[in-house]
């Protein structure tokens, strides 16, 4: 037990001595001297690299010096400093370190670059673009980047006009000591010129080939253009309903008797079927699950056909939906659905079963316009009044509803979730016919726009604003049926007041909503750290009886938040409080969901 104790003892101090004693820092393989630029010495002190043992003698300290010399040669030389002077070196210190003495000399420049074609030169016109892709001062220092990257845009500006097989041969680069020059000539081989022809569709799904045909931005004998066939993958990549897409020139031995070369489209169809479960759960709006089943690519043309079942305290949904991207031109979507939804709120009751047809055109990913039509039946329970023993009485109405839809989306921002710079606006109309037990023609408008300002280059603070309008033009309380008027209040409103909380009530504190909508928000958004940040904010809104809103009666909320960045964008968790507290608010809301506010 003794020695037992005595190894112990041993151990723990030897580990202590271990966690005690630092780590070696990385240096320099060898120390850059000499009267240069401090960029430069910067430079070549990267190249060089470092090390994380010492010399162990002097002749150890001169090879890794000679092996450095090399690295700082390259550098050099790839910024124009021809005329140099570099010796290896050791320190009289102990231990001893490499040096490298470096004399850049004078920085040669660039003089009267030029392009030497390398069989058949393209047509005049190619030729000059070509050259004027160039772009090099004479003058200007000869720096090795500089020239490779003009290279490139010659070979890029002539494949830009149908020369696809346009390609870079060794270049000539002459040094001249007595001027102090560079002259670069680029040797380029033009090629033929291409010319587009059909589509051809390589895949083992569903896809019709003649649909896919039917999506070239190119008419058959037009020159080639790798914009045009870059356009083709976004086209398909941007359905979501593709594993891998590739989209190729045909290889140039594969050139058609009429001297077209096809384009090549692989696809890989991804799963079939997608299966989603979601829960949630709100102090304000109660709990439940969803369920969202989609079908891929069963009518061969990229479409997809979604079922959704949504069971919540306040809202119950069966729906279902077609779409069909790229219907009859690219980027434009048509959606056909339908299905039947219960809500159960505060302010009324519904039943009820609707059908819908929109056409969507999209210019981004995130900006679109889209034309709709629908048509709706609802049994609709108003609460308009609260009785003598306090419950909430109104009216029993059926109502067929046909409306319309015009929509707008611009989004100038970096990021869907999580934008830290840009804009983005929103607008939308809807004309709707009220017939059945009302009858009432209106129309409802709304816009929104927002602004993100970073306030550092890196966006770790971001000043965010928000503002959002209504008005329901030819509307009049009470013929518009309560389920189609504005409401406020909640998470995606005005935080720390309960879901449709804000704007008129009835005495027992049950929303009646309004004909008109104000809402504004601003955010302080601070990031901490890698992963986590901070939020303030100040929300703002009012609903109103009259058809244009007033800016008046505002409700305002004030709260914090924190975000985790989940790599795709941030958890949200909010914590607000109602500045204006009315009879039945509680003094705070919590909203937990996954991106920015807005």
């Amino acid at each position: 037990m003794r020695r037992l104790g005595y190894a112990a003892s041993a151990s723990w101090a030897l580990l202590t001595c271990l966690l005690a004693t630092p780590a070696l820092a990385d240096e320099p393989k060898a120390l850059v001297e000499g009267d240069m630029d401090k960029a430069l010495r910067q430079q070549i002190q990267r190249a060089i690299g470092e090390t994380k043992t010492r010399p162990d003698s002097s002749f150890d300290a001169r090879s890794r010096a000679d092996d450095a010399i090399g690295d700082a040669i390259a550098v050099l030389r790839s910024e124009g400093y021809y005329a140099y002077d570099i010796q290896s070196d050791v320190s009289e210190a102990e231990p001893p370190q490499a040096l490298v003495r470096v004399t850049p000399g004078p920085r040669f420049h660039l003089k009267d670059a030029s392009v030497l074609w390398v069989g058949p030169p393209p047509v005049d016109e190619v030729a000059r673009v070509g050259i004027g892709a160039i772009r090099l001062t004479n003058g200007a220092p000869g720096r090795a980047a500089d020239v490779v990257a003009a290279e490139g845009r010659v070979v890029a500006a002539i494949e830009k006009r149908g020369y696809a097989d346009a390609a870079s041969q060794p270049r000539e680069v002459i040094v001249d000591h007595g001027d102090l020059s560079v002259r670069p000539t680029f040797k380029i081989a033009a090629g033929d010129l291409v010319r587009l022809g059909t589509i051809k569709v390589i895949t083992d799904g569903r896809t019709n080939p003649v649909w896919v045909q039917g999506l070239a931005p190119w008419k058959i004998g037009a020159p080639y253009d790798p914009d045009k066939v870059a356009e083709l993958e976004r086209s398909l990549t941007d359905v979501g309903v593709y594993e891998q897409v590739t989209v190729a020139l045909a290889p140039r031995d594969q050139t058609g008797s009429d001297g077209l070369r096809r384009v090549i489209v692989s696809i890989a169809d991804r799963p079939p079927h997608t299966l989603e479960l979601g829960a949630g759960f709100s102090t304000n709006e109660g709990s439940g699950g969803d369920a969202k089943w989609t079908l891929y690519n069963r009518l061969g043309r990229a479409d997809t056909l979604t079922f959704i079942a949504k069971i919540y305290d306040i809202k119950q949904k069966l729906d279902v939906e077609l779409a069909l991207p790229h219907w009859r031109r690219p980027n434009q979507t048509l959606k056909i659905g339908g299905g039947f939804i219960g809500d159960r709120t505060a302010a009324f009751d519904d039943t009820g079963a609707g059908v819908r047809v929109d056409l969507e055109r999209r210019f981004s990913r995130t900006s679109f316009i889209t034309f709709g039509l629908a048509a709706d039946y609802a049994d609709t329970k108003e609460n308009t009044a609260i009785n003598a023993q306090a419950v909430p009485v109104g009216e029993n109405l059926k109502l067929f509803i046909p409306s319309g839809l015009a929509a707008f989306a611009l989004d100038r921002s970096n990021d869907p979730l999580d934008p830290i710079r840009g804009w983005r606006l929103e607008a939308r109309a809807e004309p709707t016919v009220i017939l059945g037990d009302r009858r009432l023609t209106y129309l409802k408008v709304q816009t929104q726009v927002s602004g993100y300002l970073p306030l550092q280059g890196d966006g770790a603070t971001v000043i965010a604003g928000r503002i959002k309008v209504g008005a329901m033009l030819g509307g009049r309380l009470p013929d518009v049926p309560t389920d189609r008027r504005f409401f406020a209040g909640g998470g995606g409103s005005v935080r720390g007041y309960a879901y449709q909380a804000v704007g008129p009530r009835l005495s027992d504190n049950t929303p009646s909503g309004g004909l008109s909508l104000v809402e504004a928000s601003v955010e302080a958004r601070q990031k901490v750290g890698q992963h986590w940040g901070v939020v303030a904010f100040v929300d703002a809104g009012s609903v109103g009886q009259a058809q244009y809103p007033t800016f008046s009666n505002l409700s305002v909320g004030a709260g914090i938040g924190v975000r985790y960045d989940l790599g795709f964008g941030p958890l949200r968790l909010d914590l607000a409080t109602p500045l204006k507290r009315r009879k039945g608010d509680s003094p705070f809301q919590i909203y937990l969901s996954i991106g920015q506010s807005f």
